[in-house]
């Protein structure tokens, strides 16, 4: 089985969100993701600092490689060693969202008692080799400094979260959106060999936390299941479609999904019920392409597509709202009839 460890953290229709926040302010980013219903998610802002970008925060603390004021790479190729010690810096600035997230959470857990996940993610492996090739760093280098960084980092974040919030499981994700052309020949490592990366990665916190893997990209889900992961989280897409039956027996195993189903992409709707239709509309496809209707429902998290560093604050609200009432709907069986019905 994927794992039974999913079942007991998380609740099935719960919505999150998908890491970037437009905030400036930390402070008040953590009070918005903490203050959100659902799973709270660490943020990370772009926009108080470019250090917090994706790639920017992995490269914190490798021998060879510096981050530049508004976030370029500096490379020194003959410095760069796969085997050089990481030196993880929670306390850089590229963490400050991170930290802020941390501290308003005990706060917040002593004020309330939440009781609940929280969830955090990192670069994976596969995106951060292949941002450092694009920066310079020979092929040969840029995978093994990778897997080590991305591993590294991982397990210090979780040890920061397991000691500010103890009684908090975890849901670590690990953002692979740079995974295009993975079957093609120009891709620069194979398949098999990604999928091994990634599932090193995970490796790294599995014993003490749900592990998910996130990708935007136009990829196989017969890769990213093939990794291991306990959590699957994908955009909504009729494309989908056509993977019912790996699908299915994800979910057999015990695999969950999160469904990146409120469209981050354009323009703000400000209804749910288009995401709700293309929810349901995919939902009918997959079932009668033959995925359990009830293991849709119990074993499924609602997010948006992707991160929302793009938009306003007030957009970013607008987005969670909506996130939300569609989980509830989910939660509460709303799109059952639907799905029975087949529209």
């Amino acid at each position: 089985m994927v794992s039974t460890r999913a079942a007991s953290v998380l609740v099935g229709g719960s919505s999150t969100m998908v890491g970037s926040l437009p905030h400036r302010d930390a402070r008040r980013a953590a009070e918005f993701a903490w203050e959100a219903r659902g799973i709270p998610c660490a943020p990370t802002l772009p926009r108080r600092s470019p250090a917090e970008g994706m790639v920017a925060q992995a490269i914190v603390g490798i021998r060879g490689i510096s981050l530049g004021q508004y976030g370029s790479l500096s490379i020194d190729v003959s410095s760069v060693d796969p085997l050089a010690p990481v030196l993880t810096d929670l306390e850089h600035d590229a963490f400050g969202g991170f930290r802020a997230w941390l501290a308003h959470g005990q706060e917040h857990v002593r004020r309330t008692g939440y009781s609940g996940a929280v969830k955090w993610q990192f670069i994976g492996p596969v995106s951060f080799g292949r941002a450092l090739i694009r920066a310079g760093v020979p092929v040969h280098l840029a995978f093994s400094v990778a897997v080590r960084v991305v591993r590294d980092y991982l397990v210090v974040m979780s040890s920061a979260v397991s000691e500010a919030l103890p009684n908090n499981p975890q849901l670590v994700v690990i953002d692979e959106p740079d995974l295009t052309d993975l079957e093609d020949d120009s891709f620069p490592i194979a398949p098999d060999t990604a999928i091994d990366l990634m599932s090193g990665a995970m490796a790294a916190v599995e014993s003490n936390a749900v592990v998910g893997l996130h990708s935007c990209s136009d990829v196989s889900l017969g890769h990213l299941i093939a990794a291991g992961p306990h959590v699957l989280s994908v955009p909504v897409s009729p494309r989908l479609v056509d993977d019912a039956p790996k699908i299915a027996h994800f979910l057999q195993e015990g695999g969950w999904v999160a469904w990146g189903a409120v469209a981050t992409g354009g323009p703000i709707g400000l209804s749910v019920e288009r995401w709700c239709k293309k929810l349901a509309s995919m939902w009918c496809g997959l079932v009668q392409g033959g995925c359990d209707a009830t293991l849709l429902r119990r074993q499924s998290l609602v997010t948006p597509e992707c991160g929302l560093a793009l938009h306003s604050t007030e957009s970013a609200a607008l987005v969670t709202d909506q996130v939300h009432e569609l989980a509830e709907r989910v939660r509460t069986q709303a799109l059952a009839t639907r799905l029975n019905v087949g529209a």
